[in-house]
Parts: structure tokens; sequence; C-alpha cells
């Protein structure tokens, strides 16, 4: 496994992270996620994220049933805030009175006595963002978590600038972790957000990056394989993300025929490639075994020359890359490959063991969009 710095931090997180979402208390039991986290952690995996909002706080307790025999000083425990958690107007939200009855609750779900990286699950309409960050500062201060991060603000650039801003002004704890959408089939956060992480030293945590099992080709020809997303209760974040589209269907076809040919197996190619961009601290990883994990691990593996991720991106071009309403006219001009220069925040990798776009949907949706979003 390699390890990168978290943005321009010190914190060393794998290259490839474990996430819960639709998994754990999901999709899988408590028992199999156990041998799941455990497995990562044998193979290298110390980043493990989750949400309170993840099937109503089961995703939470399961993770927290898994590391409960890990080491704790070996392990980053991530979580989230914001989504519906609650009944009435208390129930959600990034007010300073949810922000603090959440957390609490995450680490009585968890287990811990803190977490290594809190985030803002999507942007609130409904609170100034001074609040939040006040009380985010406030739990750095209590001890309740060690670093900061926000989900799902690539989609609101001036609010993620205003972030910076407050947080540089007031001298607080600044933002450490950015955790949006990319594949090779999503590649919106090229169009300004990856240059926005590299200018303010904050990682990339990126989650779908196998744009939710579309590029393993297993939807190949009209496919909805028995135990896959598409053929379960979780079906809808399928087309909610438009992830499931002819177009992307037909994209992870090539891509399988092409790595086929070369021995290769489709998944790896894909998060090798995302893997590739300097930004990205770790990619989230969703497994629903032992065996699925091991085999998404080969992506370290993976080697390839230019001209070789030239034709990866080739065979994805024509795919409905992200979705239309948020794809600026701008995108046509965007680079081949991502940028690696500038860096603070190049991550730093270690071996050991085991801006913004031109325009953003307009602030009448952004409410509907934010809780949207933190139901993932």
């Amino acid at each position: 496994m390699n390890y990168r710095s978290l943005g321009n931090s010190g914190l060393k997180v794998s290259e490839l992270s474990l996430g819960s979402w639709t998994t754990f208390g999901g999709s899988v039991g408590s028992a199999d996620a156990v041998a799941i986290v455990r497995r990562a952690f044998d193979l290298g995996i110390n980043l493990f994220d989750t949400a309170d909002v993840y099937v109503k706080g089961a995703a939470e307790r399961a993770l927290g049933d898994a590391i409960r025999d890990l080491p704790r000083g070996e392990i980053v425990v991530a979580t989230k805030c914001m989504g519906r958690v609650g009944e009435g107007p208390l129930g959600r939200g990034l007010s300073r009175k949810h922000i603090f009855d959440a957390m609490d609750a995450s680490l009585k779900r968890l287990g811990v006595d803190y977490v290594d990286l809190y985030q803002f699950h999507a942007p609130d309409a409904d609170t100034p963002i001074e609040e939040s960050l006040r009380a985010f500062e406030d739990l750095v201060r209590m001890g309740k978590t060690r670093y900061i991060g926000f989900s799902n603000f690539d989609e609101q650039p001036p609010l993620a600038d205003k972030v910076v801003a407050i947080q540089t002004r007031e001298r607080w704890t600044r933002m450490i972790s950015s955790q949006p959408r990319y594949s090779l089939l999503d590649r919106h956060v090229e169009d300004g957000h990856a240059a926005y992480c590299r200018e303010h030293g904050i990682g990339m945590i990126v989650y779908s990056p196998l744009a939710q099992g579309v590029l393993t080709n297993k939807y190949a020809d009209g496919a909805r394989p028995e135990g896959s997303r598409a053929a379960g209760t979780f079906a809808h974040f399928l087309e909610s993300q438009k992830a499931l589209t002819p177009e992307n269907v037909a994209a992870a076809e090539r891509l399988g025929t092409w790595c086929a040919a070369r021995g290769l197996e489709p998944a790896a190619v894909a998060l090798a490639w995302v893997l590739r961009n300097p930004v990205v601290s770790s990619a989230i990883l969703g497994a629903t075994s032992g065996a699925q994990l091991e085999q998404n691990l080969k992506a370290l593996e993976v080697k390839l020359g230019d001209a070789e991720w030239r034709e990866v991106e080739t065979l994805a071009s024509n795919a409905a890359a992200k979705p239309a309403e948020a794809r600026p006219a701008a995108a046509a001009k965007r680079p081949a490959a991502p940028a690696a220069s500038k860096k603070p925040a190049a991550p730093k990798r270690v071996r050991t063991r085991a801006r913004r776009a031109a325009s953003r949907p307009a602030a009448a949706g952004r409410a509907a969009g934010a809780r949207r979003r933190a139901k993932r």
C-alpha cells in the first residue's frame, strides 16, 4: 500500500480507503463488515469513511464494531454530518446545535472518543456558513475531531471560497479535505475544483471512483447481476447521480474490451487512473466481500505508459462525463489528463506495509441539491 499526505497536513492516508455507503448496515451485515474492515487493515488500508446518515446510523455502528479491536492510533476514522438523522426541524443541517448533537451521536455509534476527520456532508442553505465553521472550530478545540473537511462543496465554488476566506481571516483550523465524485466517467472536478484544492492545500478523498460499479463492466449488455447495486434497494442512487446511463455502460464496455486484450481488470485500471491525479489523497472503495476488496487493490499494480492512459481516456470520452446541468461550456477545453503542477498539495508517498467553474446551479436549487447529496 502507498500512503499520501492528506492535503498539506502531516496526516498520512492510504491511497485506497474503505467506505460504507450502502454497504455496512445495508447490503453487508455486521459480521461480514468486521471481516472486511479487518482484511482491509491487514492489506494496509488505514482510512475508513462513513457518515451518520448512511442507513440511518447503522453504517457507523457496523464500522464501530469492526474497528473495536484495531489499534486506534493506526487508523483514520472519518465521518460526516448534515443529512437528516432525526425528525422535525432540528433533525438535519449544519446549525451549531445539530453539529454538536450529531458529533456526540456519531462518537457513541462508532464507540470512539474522537474522530480523525469530521466533514460537512453537503452545504446547508438554511445556516450561515460562519456558524457552521465556528462549530467545527470548537469541536477541534474540544478534541472531538483532529481534522475537518467538506463533501460536495465542489458544486458551489463561491461557498467553498468563502469557507477558506473565513477560516483564514479568523485563524481557525482549515479544511484539509474535500470529498467529491470523481471517475473516468465523471471528471467535473477537473474544471476548477481540483485547482482550488491544489491552491489551498486541500486533499481530495474521492467517492464513486468506479462510478458506482459501472466501470467494472458488470452492467454490459444491460445486465443487472444479482447482488449488484442496480438489482438492490439502492438502485436509485445510480439513477440520481446519472451513473447507469447507456453512454456510461457503452464506455465501460469499450474499456472492458481494451483491458481484456491486455490481461487487465477494468476496475483496477479505472482506480489507477484516478490515483494519477496528484490532488487525490485517497479513493474510496466500497466492498461487499474480502475478495472484492482484494480485487480492487490490484489497482496498485497497474503500470501503463502515457500513450496507454490517453487511450483509456479516449475510451470514456464519448460517455456522459458528468450530469449535463453541471457541465460548463469550458469543459470542451479540458486537458486530456489531470494537471500535475503547482503543488503545495502534491501528495507525498510513503512506501510502507502492507476556479473554479464559470457558473453553477442557482441559489434556488442549492437546498434541494444539498439534501439529496447528503443521503449518499
